[in-house]
């Protein structure tokens, strides 16, 4: 299955392969780079070769982001952004993020669809990585914003990629 808007190139695929610690199993991009040039968001594919459904459109790779991220979710941060975050806008940017990923699904494709918003979520907030990737891939992610706003002293630059 070919998706004309999702490529890497072979020293990215080299890098993201590394990172993540296996192959990726979707065709992807890379939207988000830090400062030396590593890849720090990659978009994927809505469906894997096989035609498996993709729901995690944005993942975050980036290796300090990860951990700084991953200290706030441990530290009890899906609760409290559940906690001072408008549900209604939260369900309002899973509800693009699913637009965005299935309009990405190869026309008249009937197979199996990617379920949920961001991170494959219906509602709420599960993956704080999977919306700050989101947010730094330039989508209109309330939580993805949140984490930035919270975290902005530690986490270093980042650069948008052109987006096709």
């Amino acid at each position: 299955m070919d998706f004309p808007n999702e490529h890497a190139s072979d020293v990215d695929l080299d890098v993201v392969a590394t990172l993540l610690d296996r192959l990726p199993k979707t065709a992807f991009t890379v939207v988000v780079r830090d400062r030396a040039g590593v890849p720090v968001v990659i978009r994927n594919a809505p469906l894997e070769a096989d035609g498996t459904p993709m729901p995690t459109r944005y993942w975050l790779i980036g290796p300090r982001q990860i951990e700084v991220v991953g200290h706030l979710e441990a530290a009890g941060g899906v609760r409290r952004a559940q906690v001072e975050l408008d549900p209604v806008l939260i369900q309002a940017t899973h509800d693009r993020h699913a637009a965005l990923r299935d309009a990405q699904l190869p026309e008249g494709w009937s197979g199996h669809r990617p379920a949920g918003g961001v991170a494959g979520t219906r509602r709420g907030v599960k993956c704080l990585h999977a919306h700050y990737a989101c947010w730094l891939a330039g989508e209109d992610d309330v939580v993805g914003a949140w984490v930035a706003t919270t975290l902005a002293d530690e986490l270093p630059e980042v650069q948008r990629c052109a987006q096709e």
